[in-house]
């Protein structure tokens, strides 16, 4: 990038800063002659943004020069209730359909902090200024839902942006940096095997196995509730994960797991092995799709997360720790699977995660571990 009397020469095009402290852009077509944004731009970002979008029309030769020579390759912009609502309906993750959990939280995230703003607006007349101030009020102290609702307007303007064969807006005004990530607010301490230990043994005997699995094997809530008899391969020692099961406006849905990665087999350890075939014996029906953990008054309806929540929290209080979430206990076994040793690779097949940032953070838990066990074998020899 070179610069030249308040001008940025780039690789495709150029930014000039005028007097009035906005930026002008432009470019050269295919056909050689210059074309100049419609519009100036409050930010160098929107500039590059803008420059970037005619670049991407050039190279997938969707560009039209009697478009560009208006200055405006996009159709008569829908406000954004209209497209957002459309985009909801339409919108995919990695080819497949959202999650019914995930749409239900993209309606409420638009519903109660996106559109009371923007909803009634045109996409096209919503700018940075408008963005930011926006996000500045958004949800005061409540962090995720913060980065979670920025996060979805940006994309849901990315989209706007790039939608071929014409786009709706010429650029994303969505661009604060770092507004669509939150930090953990909930630090998970792993259960210890003693207090694992304890927590089971205070749990009713129908749902023991749950608990156990859910450590032993890190699985998660949804996948545990839809797992069925011919799920449980006591030949090859395995559990077989192929579906889950999640609740949205009230309904139980049956669907594949979170991530293509979730679908997997996974060894059980050998000391839960007599356990499951008691719980099959004793708590599941005959049929091969007989639920292993079903609702308490009807064996072929789901348990719901609140049937859970009712036994477990007294038990995770009778072992001191009422700050022990259900979804943690999955965190400890994959942290008990990282002190084994695992690779990176292979926590990933047994967590069913899709990219490895998220199993590298229990290799890292371990490694915490690890330092508290050299602390206390040093405590030996003081002692």
């Amino acid at each position: 990038m070179v610069k030249e009397q308040g001008r940025t020469r780039r690789g495709f095009g150029r930014i000039e800063k005028l007097a009035s402290g906005r930026y002008r852009a432009g470019y050269t077509g295919p056909d050689g002659r210059l074309y100049r944004g419609p519009v100036t731009f409050g930010a160098r970002d929107d500039a590059i943004a803008w420059l970037s979008a005619r670049r991407a029309e050039i190279e997938m030769e969707v560009w039209a020069p009697d478009a560009a020579a208006r200055g405006a390759a996009r159709r008569a912009a829908p406000t954004l209730r209209a497209y957002g609502d459309l985009w909801l309906e339409t919108r995919k993750t990695r080819g497949r359909e959202l999650r019914p959990t995930t749409r239900q939280q993209y309606r409420m995230l638009l519903d109660k902090f996106i559109y009371p703003t923007f909803g009634d607006e045109r996409i096209d007349r919503i700018s940075a200024d408008d963005v930011n101030k926006w996000y500045d009020a958004l949800a005061p102290g409540r962090e995720t839902i913060r980065a979670q609702a920025y996060s979805l307007l940006r994309t849901i303007f990315t989209s706007a942006a790039t939608e071929r064969p014409r786009a709706f807006i010429p650029y994303n005004p969505a661009h604060i940096r770092g507004a669509g990530n939150a930090k953990r607010v909930h630090k998970v301490r792993p259960a210890s095997l003693q207090e694992l230990e304890k927590i089971v043994g205070e749990l009713p005997p129908r749902y023991q196995l749950m608990a156990l699995l859910a450590a032993w094997c890190a699985m998660r809530f949804g996948e545990l509730a839809e797992l069925r008899r011919c799920d449980i391969d006591l030949r090859t020692k395995q559990v077989k994960i192929r579906r889950a099961v999640v609740r949205a406006d009230g309904q139980m849905i049956v669907g594949l797991p979170k991530t293509d990665a979730g679908i997997r087999d996974v060894a059980i350890p050998p000391h839960l092995l007599p356990l499951v075939s008691a719980h099959l014996k004793d708590y599941t029906g005959a049929g091969k799709d007989a639920l292993l953990f079903s609702a308490a008054a009807d064996h072929d309806a789901h348990m719901a997360p609140s049937t859970l929540y009712k036994v477990y929290y007294p038990a995770r209080k009778a072992a001191g720790r009422e700050d022990l979430r259900w979804h943690d206990l999955r965190h400890t076994g994959a942290v008990l699977a990282a002190q084994t040793g695992a690779t990176l690779a292979e926590l990933m097949g047994r967590l069913g995660h899709f990219t490895p940032g998220a199993a590298m953070r229990y290799q890292h838990a371990a490694a915490d571990r690890d330092t508290e066990i050299a602390r206390r074998l040093s405590a030996l020899v003081a002692e």
